[in-house]
């Protein structure tokens, strides 16, 4: 990567003092100095990028820094052992608050401490990218779930979503984020000013007047340094379960796909759990509307019980569905109610532990609100006393918590899979948008995006079989949902079923290869000893991915690469070969097409 000289602004404050010095990142890359009223992080040296937030107490006095090292292990997300250095300083403010800035090589984080009641009020914030000449924003909804186009026009009051990417000059991106939600907390979002290119980060509602808000997150650096990242997980609170041993990422059998329909119906959760079965995935999800057995006269008086029962009697384990009842009600499927109270929440729990459910995938919240925050911690820690792992579905964006509660082990927030029933829009756009999210959502925490569909659902994709397939290791996420129906993953290759069959969904380590937001997206990687390397074209032409990073990885072993075929008839281009005779420095790619290579023993 080139040196490149930049100055990234991110706290601009009314200040008592003309100049203080900061902290430096421990390699250097990043100096963060309070100067005529703003905190200012160079990076690389100065010039070339600003960003300014503004907050409303003037600094008062500068306290002590420390050094620090976050330590600790992730059970699913992009890097299983991290060790990440830091320097913390802590600034007086005048309203008797005090602020944590924290830099690193990578980024910088700050936070309102608010040790008094007096003071005890979020941080209001902007944030000034005029300078950035492209930005990818989010716009918000309750779920999450829209595009991120490149350059989104908009008006004063829009309102954006984390994360929001923003790209400067000399390959400087800057992805700006949350972590550490506390209970007593709420989440932020950006609106939009009359001042084009800057944001007012604004907490949604909260009666409540937290102690210390959150993390607000400023990742800095090359496209590899955005992607690579931890500082999400970095920054939240340490894992409070003392027991984790039962937490297992894994691949699902997942029938909402392919019927627009949850899971009222025997038979076809029948096949779901062969389906598992044939190609050795360990998860089955009973989706919505398993409430509804007794409705249907073809179930011949079965049971949901039943449905559990016939999996976990063939060695499949299964998760099933719930409503959170405070989103989307009123026409929206069941159940509904069953989690709202502690002692309901506590008896459904305990049921699903005493069927042997290993997981819940609850759905339909209503926003960034302290009501939700502090409803899905509740959710978290009950489920894991019963061991029941965690997935929130139409719900806010992922956080920090996978560190602090690694029973979550996915989250949508993402414009996904599902989106094939609902819309035809998302069939011309899902390429380049599954081009963008590594780069985006994908970047703070595993996104359920229920990949891999090689037929189609109520509107068809066009992205080609091996485009379909990279998906599932591009996309990182600890329960990874199968999306297409039995027939059609069965009807393929034997290569194909044995690489789902052993696919990882929890990684020892990721590497940026090659691509360009919306454009294409090339990542490697890494569990044990075997590299998976997963590319996509965004394009609608053919065109050469770059995968000469690949050789950087010193993988070893034999390859075996899935590519895209020559015609519709023939899909899938399946070869073999040693990589010690190497691997080439790109592949060709079809219009929105794709390639796996997986390198290993």
């Amino acid at each position: 990567m080139k040196r490149i000289s930049a100055i990234l602004s991110v706290l601009a404050i009314s200040c008592a003092l003309s100049s203080i010095n900061a902290q430096t990142s421990p390699d250097g890359r990043i100096k963060v100095t309070v100067d005529n009223g703003s905190l200012i992080v160079r990076y690389k040296g100065a010039g070339g990028m600003q960003t300014i937030f503004t907050a409303d107490a003037a600094i008062m006095s500068k306290g002590d820094s420390r050094k620090f090292t976050e330590k600790y292990t992730m059970i699913e997300g992009k890097q299983r052992n991290i060790s990440k250095k830091g320097v913390e300083t802590a600034y007086t403010l005048q309203d008797g608050a005090v602020l944590l800035v924290r830099a690193f090589n990578d980024g910088v984080a700050f936070r309102k401490w608010c040790p008094t009641p007096g003071s005890r009020s979020e941080v209001p914030t902007e944030v000034d990218f005029s300078q950035a000449k492209n930005n990818w924003l989010l716009r918000w909804s309750d779920s999450y779930e829209d595009f991120f186009p490149l350059n989104r026009q908009y008006k004063a009051g829009d309102r954006f979503a984390f994360p929001s990417l923003f790209e400067y000059g000399n390959g400087v991106f800057a992805l700006l984020s949350e972590s550490d939600i506390h209970a007593d907390n709420a989440a932020s979002t950006l609106f939009a000013t009359d001042s084009k290119g800057v944001f007012r980060i604004q907490p949604d509602q909260n009666d409540r007047e937290p102690e210390i808000s959150p993390w607000r997150v400023v990742i800095i650096g090359s496209l590899g340094d955005i992607v690579e990242s931890t500082l999400i997980t970095d920054n939240a609170d340490a894992c409070k379960l003392e027991d984790t041993s039962w937490i297992e990422p894994g691949v699902a059998s997942w029938v909402y796909w392919a019927y627009n329909h949850g899971s009222n119906d025997y038979s076809i959760i029948k096949k779901y759990v062969d389906m598992a079965v044939a190609m050795h995935l360990p998860y089955v999800l009973i989706d919505a509307e398993w409430d509804g057995f007794d409705k249907l006269p073809s179930n011949e008086g079965k049971t949901v019980e039943d449905a559990v029962r016939y999996a976990t009697d063939n060695g499949i384990k299964p998760l099933i569905w719930y409503s959170s009842s405070i989103g989307w009600i009123n026409g929206a499927p069941g159940p509904k109610f069953r989690l709202n109270k502690p002692e309901d929440r506590e008896k459904e729990f305990a049921w699903c532990e005493s069927l042997g459910i290993r997981g819940v995938k609850i759905d339909f919240f209503s926003g960034d609100t302290n009501e939700n925050m502090q409803y899905m911690i509740d959710l978290m820690e009950s489920a894991a006393k019963h061991h029941l792992t965690v997935n929130f579905h139409g719900a806010t964006t992922m956080r920090g918590w996978q560190r602090t509660y690694p029973n979550l082990v996915s989250t949508e927030a993402v414009y996904g899979a599902e989106w094939y029933n609902n819309t035809p829009m998302f069939t011309k756009r899902a390429a380049a948008h599954n081009a963008t999210l590594p780069f985006t959502r994908n970047v703070i925490g595993s996104m359920d995006y229920t990949p891999c569909a090689f037929s189609d659902s109520q509107h068809p994709h066009i992205t080609t079989h091996a485009h379909e397939l990279a998906l599932t290791a591009l996309f990182e996420s600890g329960v990874q949902h199968l999306a297409d129906r039995p027939e059609s993953f069965l009807a393929q290759p034997q290569q194909v079923q044995d690489y789902l069959g052993s696919l990882p969904t929890a990684w020892d380590e990721t590497r940026y290869i090659s691509g360009y937001p919306g454009e294409s997206a090339v990542l490697a990687r890494r569990s044990g000893t075997t590299w998976y390397v997963a590319g996509i074209n965004g394009l609608d032409e053919p065109q050469s991915l770059d995968i000469s990073a690949v050789l950087k990885l010193k993988a070893k072993g034999s390859v075996i690469m899935f590519e895209d075929g020559d015609s519709d008839s023939d899909p899938w281009k399946i070869t073999s070969l040693d990589s010690s005779k190497g691997i080439g420095t790109s592949i060709s790619c079809k219009a929105r097409g794709g390639f796996v290579m997986v390198i290993g023993k």
